[in-house]
């Protein structure tokens, strides 16, 4: 194992802490504050209902080449990589849209 072995998993170390963190320390939190919880849990259940609309919308087709080795990519693997596509780009559309909305409402104030 050399050293850059080492650092791959340091850094796959960290972002697991990270991701741990992420999660942990804002729900230890909001127990001083359970509305907050209402809000998170709001935000996940319209998260998750886009990518409900976007697994449902995405094709599963998939070209020969790509069921073949060395990629082996099912018709529902693929369905889920449209879904988890799709679900990014509106979620990028929908952040732009906010930007551009929080900019003019500033502009008008």
């Amino acid at each position: 194992m050399d050293t850059t072995d080492i650092f791959l998993y340091a850094g796959y170390l960290l972002i697991v802490v990270g991701a741990v963190f992420a999660i942990l320390m804002p729900l230890i939190n909001s127990f001083g504050d359970p509305k907050s919880l209402l809000k998170t849990a709001i935000g996940v259940i319209v998260i998750a209902a886009l990518f409900g609309i976007a697994y449902s919308s995405a094709s599963g087709d998939v070209a020969a080449k790509y069921m073949a080795d060395p990629f082996n990519i099912t018709p529902e693997g693929a369905k889920m990589v449209g879904g988890v596509l799709l679900t990014v780009y509106a979620l990028f559309i929908l952040a732009i849209l906010g930007i551009v909305v929080t900019e003019l409402n500033k502009l008008i104030k």
